[in-house]
């Protein structure tokens, strides 16, 4: 019984992860990608034919496989998250008027996610 609930409260978060995954799309300041990683995590615990179809998705299913198979973002999603967190955040930081600390916090946090997104391997290591 317990197993049940914990599979169905995963099939509805990752329900909702996709959902919040295509507005996304839709929306430049909502993130699509992480929103349809946690989505695929949660149905892998919950609904195999999700997951295949997420995995099989002709859009970015090969960029979740990537990241199931070893963390990888490529060289191009790395150049364009880059950029686009960037442009995000010029205008606001240099011709918006809020609190020092908040300009400090969204510096970092926007470091951080870059050096993690850096970090990451741009393709899959080939085993000798």
């Amino acid at each position: 019984m317990k197993a049940k609930i914990i599979r169905s409260i995963y099939l509805i978060a990752g329900c909702l992860c996709v959902v919040l995954g295509f507005i996304g799309v839709i929306l430049p300041l909502l993130p699509t990608t992480p929103f349809l990683l946690v989505a695929a995590f949660c149905f892998s615990r919950s609904s195999e034919r999700l997951h295949k179809t997420l995995l099989n998705n002709r859009y970015f299913g090969k960029y979740i496989r990537d990241w199931e198979d070893g963390g990888i973002i490529p060289f191009k999603i790395k150049v364009l998250a880059t950029t686009m967190m960037v442009l995000m955040v010029i205008y606001p930081l240099f011709f918006r008027s809020f609190h020092l600390g908040l300009k400090a916090g969204v510096v970092v946090t926007i470091v951080i996610a870059m050096i993690y997104i850096w970090s990451r391997p741009s393709e899959l290591k080939q085993q000798e």
